[in-house]
């Protein structure tokens, strides 16, 4: 059963769903040497959480790694493959946010665990959270990410260089 009492933001308390079509996961990296930045997004994404009474909330936001689209089908298989992402042994990238906290302005700081390809690592974001009203609220994130930690090691005459840049807006509804 769902709690319906509101948090002292105005935020429902209770269960809270992703809502896909005003959400967007985006990648954008350094390749060739630093010379080009590759853009992508996640076409598929899902996710939810629960906020408590006392403001405390936690949540978890899965990517259909499969989904990526650079605009560059060789380049997106190329991705997909065992090589990088290896999409069909490891289909779902998974962020679980294990404390979520944002002040009065808004400010966000995000703790959880990021898992990509089978392989788990601590992460911790910051951003903003922009309620639209009590039933509705906007997580706005950007993350830094090396890819090496995750097993995404392939770079072929070290043409990728530093990490990735991740940036997500995340649109959670009240689920009722």
């Amino acid at each position: 059963m769902t709690d319906s009492s509101t948090t002292p933001a105005g935020l429902r308390t209770g269960t809270w769903v992703l809502d896909p079509a005003g959400s967007s996961v985006r990648l954008t990296h350094k390749t060739m040497w630093g010379a080009a930045t590759v853009k992508g997004a996640f076409a598929t994404v899902a996710g939810s959480g629960e906020l408590a009474p006392d403001g405390a909330a936690h949540g978890t936001l899965t990517i259909e790694a499969a989904s990526l689209d650079t605009g560059n089908t060789q380049r997106d298989t190329h991705l997909k493959s065992a090589e990088l992402f290896d999409a069909a042994a490891h289909p779902a990238i998974v962020f679980t946010a294990g404390r979520v906290t944002a002040d009065a302005e808004g400010a966000l700081a995000v703790d959880g665990e990021l898992t990509v390809r089978g392989t788990t690592r601590p992460l911790a974001l910051t951003g903003r959270a922009d309620t639209d009203s009590p039933d509705a609220v906007v997580l706005t994130v950007e993350a830094v990410v090396d890819r090496a930690d995750f097993g995404l090691t392939w770079n072929r005459l070290g043409m990728i260089k530093g990490p990735a840049t991740i940036s997500v807006v995340a649109r959670f509804t009240h689920g009722g």
